[in-house]
């Protein structure tokens, strides 16, 4: 298992000096607002749409808000549609549903001053039309769904504490919407993919033309300084065997634009959005430094799968 700082020296020999072409996504609507963590965008009714975190520079209070492409890497909020009280949205399709997750923040039940949060999910036959599906155990982000070849729900979850530590990736396998529950995440094995002091999670997943799973992910750690780095990374995993690629990082925070940072020890990270694989360009969309959106094409870390 290699350490995070192996994994980004791997990935430094690998792209050389090879200059990459960030850019920088501009949401109109919003004025005032951070936008960041999005999803990948996706076609719905021959429109391009995002969903992103929308929030105030100096607030935690996020929303899931949808937005439409009006020109390249320009987007407008889609008004009229609701808007979620969820941070680092995330969209899957599954079994003809389009489901949408994120993490739900809410008071103590026994002391309002101090806070939990699980994800949750929504889900519909078009976005227009959501209802609550599951929510996740307290405690639990970055939970994700996935359909399978055999037309099962993956979910891959992320737990912390005695269990999970600072977060650890799990899985585990249903047959459909109702066997998405709470203790069903909570029992998900886990896969051994970080060392004690580092976590990571996933943040989008798709199946792949051999049956396996395409995992975009992150994986963090802290400095001393305290000083938080997240990095993107990605593996291909079997859901059969549970066997798993080695992890590789994707990109790191000096291949991206200069930019604001919404705290100076956030400076230095990457949230995975989504990937969008188009031909040789595979573009990968990323919150960066937990205040804004750039997009950046990279290496298809799926290649020949």
């Amino acid at each position: 298992m290699k350490t995070i700082w192996e994994m980004l020296e791997k990935h430094r020999e690998e792209i050389g000096e090879k200059k990459t072409d960030a850019a920088r996504l501009v949401f109109q609507g919003v004025d005032g607002f951070d936008v960041y963590n999005p999803t990948a965008p996706f076609l719905y009714q021959g429109r391009k749409i995002i969903c992103a975190r929308v929030e105030k520079r100096d607030s935690e209070k996020s929303q899931a808000v949808f937005f439409e492409e009006v020109q390249e890497n320009v987007y407008r909020v889609i008004e009229g549609w609701r808007r979620y009280e969820l941070q680092d949205p995330s969209i899957a399709r599954v079994k003809g549903h389009y489901v949408l997750g994120g993490t739900e923040v809410f008071p103590h039940p026994e002391n309002p001053e101090w806070v939990c949060w699980h994800t949750t999910f929504y889900y519909g036959t078009d976005l227009e039309h959501m209802e609550r599906l599951a929510d996740g155990p307290s405690g639990m982000k970055d939970v994700r769904l996935v359909e399978l070849a055999d037309k099962r729900i993956g979910i891959f979850t992320r737990p912390q504490g005695e269990k999970g530590g600072r977060g650890k990736i799990g899985f585990t396998v249903v047959d459909d919407f109702s066997g998405v529950t709470a203790q069903v995440m909570e029992d998900a094995p886990l896969l051994d993919l970080f060392r004690e002091e580092e976590w990571g999670g996933v943040n989008e997943a798709f199946l792949l033309a051999d049956g396996r799973v395409g995992v975009l992910g992150h994986i963090a750690c802290f400095q001393p300084d305290e000083v938080r780095h997240y990095f993107p990374m990605a593996f291909v995993f079997d859901p059969v065997t549970r066997e798993y690629t080695e992890p590789k990082i994707l990109a790191e925070r000096k291949e991206f634009l200069p930019g604001p940072s919404k705290r100076p020890d956030l400076v230095d990270v990457l949230f995975s959005g989504g990937i969008v694989r188009a031909g040789e360009e595979t573009v990968l969309y990323v919150g960066v430094s937990d205040c804004e959106v750039q997009n950046i094409v990279v290496s298809d870390p799926f290649q020949g799968v």
